[in-house]
């Protein structure tokens, strides 16, 4: 049996949308069709998180991602990879 594609949650808030939340989904959405992630992970756009101070923000598993963390973006798809 195929596993579970795990869920990307990014906050289509107000806020994040100030900060360039539309620039952080584009990465997302173009870091997960990379032959290493891809099929693996499904990205969802979200109301407000309530991390408006921290935006744009996205959630992988039960981890957040503040001020469109690239770095640890990769580092929490690599981690949920096989999980």
């Amino acid at each position: 049996m195929k596993p579970r594609r795990k869920f990307v949650f990014v906050c289509n808030g107000k806020d994040c949308k100030k900060n360039d939340a539309k620039s952080f989904t584009e990465v997302i959405k173009n870091t997960i069709k990379e032959d290493d992630f891809r099929g693996n992970f499904k990205l969802v756009k979200s109301k407000c998180m309530d991390c408006c101070k921290s935006g744009p923000v996205a959630v992988i598993g039960h981890e957040l991602i503040k001020k469109g963390d690239k770095d640890k973006l990769l580092l929490l798809l690599r981690s949920n990879l096989h999980k």
